[in-house]
């Protein structure tokens, strides 16, 4: 018997034959199987109706574990944003240069678990004691050519930086270091964090924590500088 909704030219005995030749045929198109109306009677045809609720397990499994992972991702966040407000209330209480600066290193190193923290500061912008955190350059951002495409574009790098940045930031711990994050400071300078760990800090991570730290930390230094 033709079946009057296939074409004039195909017929139901050949569409049964095909899929008789080719048993694999639905797996290559999950979404025909799924659309497909099943009798209610059983038999053989209940394999394909065994297929198609396997099928939708493994779609709710897939669904299930990106739901996880999503939730994970945003208890990360929450952590992050938590410790970006602790830091903003440190820095409101800070009245001095050098209690910013000591400040900001001390709940960076506490609070994102990393093995260095630097802060590089261009000339004398801000009056700060000497400390093993912090660098002066004196010759400005023209001193540092290995970090002129990095500044010229006011963005945080993540990731594993080249030799020469890493001696730049990190000095005799350089070589310690595997990933870093590096934030520009406007006019300031620039903020590094340093990790032993090559996937703490990975290339085309999020960059928008580290944005609001930068900010944060130029603010806290240019009112401290200021004397607001």
């Amino acid at each position: 018997m033709t079946d009057p909704l296939l074409d004039d030219d195909l017929k139901a005995s050949d569409v049964a034959a095909y899929l008789k030749q080719h048993p694999q045929f639905l797996s290559h198109y999950p979404e025909l199987a799924r659309q497909l109306t099943i009798p209610r009677e059983q038999g053989a045809v209940a394999s394909l109706a065994s297929y198609q609720l396997h099928h939708l397990r493994e779609k709710v499994a897939g669904l299930e574990h990106r739901l996880a992972e999503l939730t994970a991702i945003a208890a990360d966040n929450e952590k992050l944003m938590q410790r970006v407000h602790e830091l903003n209330v440190t820095m409101l209480r800070a009245n001095t240069p050098a209690i910013a600066a000591r400040s900001v290193i001390t709940r960076l190193d506490a609070d994102f678990h990393v093995e260095q923290v630097r802060l590089l500061l261009f000339g004398n912008h801000v009056d700060l004691p000497p400390a093993d955190w912090l660098t002066v350059v004196d010759g400005g951002r023209e001193a540092l050519p290995e970090f002129a495409d990095f500044l010229a574009h006011h963005e945080p790098i993540t990731g594993r930086l080249t030799p020469e940045r890493l001696q730049r930031l990190f000095g005799e711990h350089a070589g310690e270091i595997h990933s870093a994050a590096v934030m520009p400071l406007g006019e300031l300078g620039m903020l590094a964090l340093g990790s032993a760990d090559a996937d703490h800090f990975q290339p085309g991570m999020g960059t928008l924590f580290l944005k609001m730290i930068a900010a944060t930390v130029t603010a806290a230094l240019m009112r401290a500088e200021d004397g607001a």
